[in-house]
């Protein structure tokens, strides 16, 4: 019945911000320095999963004197509700933020009732 359930106990690995409103479930998760092609968003019945793999030899910057920015890998999964629209999700990364939006679903909306 909850809104959202994160698969396993531990601790985030990752920053992330999730909140729901009327429109549906809202994630944000930190993507400092990735890309899109980085980031890898699947569905899996009903677990969401977000992932970053870190490439196995990190290249650096000619120059650089300190790496402070480091892009470790997370895979972070959530059980999502049923009334959640699953087919209808909408992702968009921008300025190191990736957006999550995942609607509810048309029966899980309010409906107003036309009396007869």
């Amino acid at each position: 019945d909850s809104t959202f359930q994160p698969v396993g106990q531990f601790k985030q690995p990752h920053p992330v911000n999730i909140f729901f409103d009327d429109t549906g479930l809202h994630f944000e998760v930190a993507c400092t320095g990735l890309t899109k092609k980085d980031v890898v968003l699947d569905i899996e019945g009903d677990i969401l999963k977000i992932s970053y793999t870190k490439p196995e030899k990190e290249e650096f910057q000619n120059g650089m004197i300190h790496n402070g920015l480091s892009k470790k890998s997370f895979d972070l999964r959530y059980k999502i509700a049923p009334k959640f629209d699953l087919g209808n999700i909408d992702a968009a990364l921008a300025n190191g933020l990736l957006e999550i939006f995942i609607p509810l679903a048309e029966e899980a909306k309010p409906k107003s009732i036309k009396i007869k």
